[in-house]
């Protein structure tokens, strides 16, 4: 996945997908111990994403960057409700 589209996604899905990538790496890792992996170069791949992640997440935090807002909030439901009530 490249980092604009990883930009594009909202912090909850960023740390969904991380936890998603941690175990399939987790899986990897156990089946490598047993036997040689089909595709090794695949826990490269896996690592590099988890680290622009990492980057995607730590620029937020540092306020680099904005990440990409909820498409569905509970809090802008209500803000919308409230600015038709007035």
């Amino acid at each position: 996945m490249r980092i604009q589209e990883l930009r594009e996604m909202t912090g909850s899905e960023l740390l969904q997908r991380k936890a998603d990538l941690e175990d399939e790496r987790f899986n990897l890792n156990m089946r490598k111990s047993f036997k040689s992996l089909d595709n090794p170069l695949r826990l490269r791949l896996l690592r590099r994403e988890m680290a622009r992640i990492n980057t995607v997440l730590r620029e937020d935090e540092l306020g680099m960057r904005q990440l990409a807002k909820s498409k569905t909030s509970i809090l802008d439901d209500a803000d919308a409700t409230k600015k038709e009530k007035k």
